[in-house]
This record gives structure tokens, sequence and C-alpha cells, in this order.
């Protein structure tokens, strides 16, 4: 997942320190859609597309301090977030 999410953050950087920022924030993502009533299962599952997708928005919504499409980003995220977590095959028990 990680070098998915660096190519749509156009990373090509391997420090350490932006590493782990990435590694956080796919981390983050797969917290706060298990939160919202994504199983856990699901939310650790990088070959669903919709998932992934899920995890490249949030990244992309909260990668940086000076990116002009945040809001946009976030809210393509809270929107694919709630329509996971109302999916039958997406939520936990």
């Amino acid at each position: 997942m990680i070098e998915s999410v660096k190519g749509a953050l156009r990373v090509t950087s391997n420090d350490p320190l932006i590493i782990e920022e990435i590694e956080d924030l796919i981390e983050s993502a797969r917290l706060d859609l298990q939160i919202s009533g994504v199983s856990k299962e699901k939310a650790n599952n990088d070959n669903d597309p919709l998932i992934k997708r899920a995890i490249i928005f949030y990244a992309k919504a909260n990668y940086g301090l000076d990116n002009p499409d945040s809001d946009r980003f976030q809210d393509s995220y809270v929107m694919l977030k709630q329509h996971l977590s109302l999916a039958g095959d997406y939520k936990s028990n």
C-alpha cells in the first residue's frame, strides 16, 4: 500500500521520515474507517479497490501543509467512507 500511496502523492523520496508520515496516514485512514463501522478485515484489505481509494483520498487530503485540493479530497474521502460504512459487505458485526 505504501508504494500506491506514494505514487498517488507524487512522492519519490525514500526519506525515512517521509515514509513514516505516509505510513501513519495509511494507518490513520484504516482506523478511521473502522471507527465509522467498516470491519477491521475490510479496512486492512489492500486488494479491495474501494478501501485503496479511500486510503488514497485520506492521504491526499492530509499530506502536506500547502495542499490547495485538500478540501476536495477530504470531501471525497468522507463520502466514500459513508458509503462503505453503510454497505453490508463492509460493515463490522
